[in-house]
């Protein structure tokens, strides 16, 4: 992200939560977008973002709000980057809801510190199925745990009745709010698959979901904005256009959809031209001076994507010319070996790295990245299902941050680099830009 720093730098106004929770699957992202569309109804502008590495929950909360969900990350971006993002929303909306990542407490950065850090309010949403007062005890425990910590309130999901909701708002110690309850109701879940939740667009009645959640909060505890808090500026330096003029083509569709619109942006202020173009149906590359191939779903594509060998051809073409290409997770398998799902199904593909991959049930990686590329430091994140086999030597591997066995190794070939890293761009744009350039 980048701003004139000339900008005039006002103290801005704004309502603003942080939806956490005492775990995950307690349901932050489906009352995220009950409430992000309850104010919306309301005529209310909402602008949400999502805390860690998340390319599932975003296209949900996207869908709910009308507006692009961005990261809102200390690890991946910055506290700067950070408090610029918050800043421009302020200037801009009516309320701001930030779904926090696992547990309130769990990681490094946490959720907590976020909130701790901004001033920001946490709402924290706690499963009551089977609970009666027990919920109040645990709400007292999630607010007085950590005593700077900016605690405004609860929501109880998965409610059996209305007399349950009300049992546990009478039960909440003062001063804590009551922000309602959502009902144990199929028609309100979101559905999940093994890298979490299906995508919004696979989701067909995703609209009426949002609608139902949404109109059962109202219900339950109106509509009423939190307290508003003050967001300071952040001046940062404008970010150079390094690839200006440079046309990248990226692949993008349901099997290759893991992309961060920072990403997108960060490679636009650098100059970029971006040319989309579909793996599963595209015969052609557009003309490009190089590839992004981020990751998604190969593996519930495969015989399409392995069929589709007029477009491969052309990968071919770009990588044998020397082109630079960046191929992260799901776009390193489809230029692999072979892959092969959970049903025994194989598939070969791409062939340019000497590279075999076999999907499992159990994640194979999962944390929070670092690493030294070409002498620059870069962040993102890994997760995947996948175990792959190569000879290849690794030029730089990855850190986790919170100690995890993720050391993610990053290879290369030519022009070629593919690693399992999914990057987030905007923690380096130079380095990101020395990746593409021709």
């Amino acid at each position: 992200m980048s701003t004139d720093l000339s900008t005039e730098a006002e103290i801005r106004q704004c309502p603003a939560l942080l939806i956490s929770a005492p775990a995950s699957g307690q349901g932050k992202t489906t009352v995220t977008a009950a409430l992000a569309r309850l104010h919306r109804n309301q005529g209310r502008k909402v602008r949400v973002f999502k805390t860690g590495p998340d390319f599932l929950d975003p296209m949900i909360l996207s869908h709910a709000c009308g507006c692009q969900v961005e990261q809102l990350d200390l690890f991946m971006g910055s506290p700067e980057l950070c408090k610029q993002q918050l800043w421009e929303a302020a200037g801009e909306a009516d309320l701001i809801l930030i779904e926090g990542v696992m547990g309130l407490f769990d990681g490094t950065p946490s959720s907590a510190d976020l909130a701790e850090l901004f001033g920001i309010p946490v709402l924290a949403v706690i499963d009551a199925g089977g609970m009666a007062q027990t919920f109040a005890a645990l709400a007292h425990g999630l607010a007085s745990f950590r005593p700077q910590l900016p605690f405004s309130g609860v929501l109880g999901n998965r409610v059996g009745s209305v007399g349950h909701g009300e049992m546990l708002a009478e039960a909440l110690p003062e001063p804590l709010r009551w922000y309602g309850a959502l009902p144990r109701d199929e028609a309100i879940s979101l559905p999940s698959r093994h890298l979490g939740l299906v995508q919004g667009a696979e989701i067909a009645d995703l609209e009426q979901r949002i609608e139902t959640a949404a109109t059962a909060l109202e219900q339950s505890a109106g509509s009423e904005l939190p307290a508003a808090i003050a967001f300071a500026p952040q001046p940062v330096a404008a970010i150079e256009p390094l690839l200006n003029g440079v046309r990248i083509g990226v692949a993008r569709d349901a099997a290759f959809s893991f992309i961060y619109s920072a990403n997108l942006r960060t490679l636009r202020q650098l100059g970029a031209q971006l040319e989309f173009f579909s793996p599963l149906v595209d015969t052609r590359l557009p003309e490009v001076d190089a590839l992004w191939l981020p990751g998604g779903y190969p593996e519930l594509h495969l015989q399409a994507l392995a069929a589709n060998t007029a477009l491969m051809d052309e990968v071919k073409t770009h990588y044998q010319a020397g082109k630079p290409m960046l191929a992260e997770c799901g776009g390193m398998l489809w230029l692999g070996d072979e892959l092969t799902t959970l049903d025994g199904e194989s598939a070969k593909l791409g062939g340019l790295l000497p590279a075999r991959a076999q999907m499992q049930k159990r994640f194979a990686a999962l944390g929070l990245q670092r690493l030294m590329l070409d002498g620059e430091a870069l962040r993102g994140h890994t997760f995947h299902h996948s175990v792959s086999a190569t000879e290849l030597a690794p030029i730089a591997r990855g850190e986790c941050p919170n100690g995890r066995r993720a050391a993610e190794p990053v290879y290369r070939i030519k022009r070629l680099t593919a690693s399992y890293i999914h990057l987030y761009f905007p923690s380096n744009p130079a380095a990101v830009a020395q990746l593409f350039r021709p």
